[in-house]
């Protein structure tokens, strides 16, 4: 059987980034389980994945523009720090935004000014070419719940949801 719309795909992976570090890794614990053709992966890694079987192992290098996208300098911004009013803020916090549509957003705080806040809305792996190892472990049909649902239930399909 191999990968295609529908199909529950379980794979260990192992991710890095140009200069070769090592940014995430199922290897040592579980794959990752996921209903295929439904969002749950980065765009340049699904494609990669289709007509894959289980037992296939193989390497994809994947742009920034199919991965977690390019970075956009305007979603960077200062915010005036009394915003924060009350709270200790630091680099590297993350909050929930409102967007500029008023959609929520995740933005992670840069630098703390005296009287600013200097916020990113970006991905954190915005703009980085990637680089996956994959190795396929299990491809399925998904439970008629599980299409139902839009998400796996489980490596076999059975489990409580």
């Amino acid at each position: 059987m191999t990968i295609s719309q529908d199909k529950v795909v379980a794979i260990h992976y192992t991710v890095t980034n140009p200069n070769g570090d090592e940014l995430d890794s199922s290897k040592g614990g579980e794959p990752l389980v996921f209903l295929f053709g439904h969002g749950s992966l980065i765009p340049g890694l699904e494609q990669a994945l289709i007509g894959k079987s289980s037992g296939d192992t193989f390497k994809a290098d994947i742009p920034a523009a199919q991965a977690y996208g390019e970075r956009h300098d305007a979603l960077t911004q200062a915010v005036p720090k009394n915003m924060f009013e009350g709270m200790d803020v630091a680099p590297g916090m993350r909050f929930r935004a409102a967007g500029p549509e008023g959609q929520e957003q995740s933005v992670i705080v840069l630098e703390v000014t005296e009287n600013e806040v200097i916020v990113d809305g970006n991905h954190p792996l915005a703009g980085i070419d990637l680089s996956f190892d994959v190795e396929v472990t299990l491809v399925r049909d998904a439970t008629e719940e599980e299409l139902a649902h839009g998400h796996v239930h489980g490596i076999d399909g059975t489990a409580e949801h």
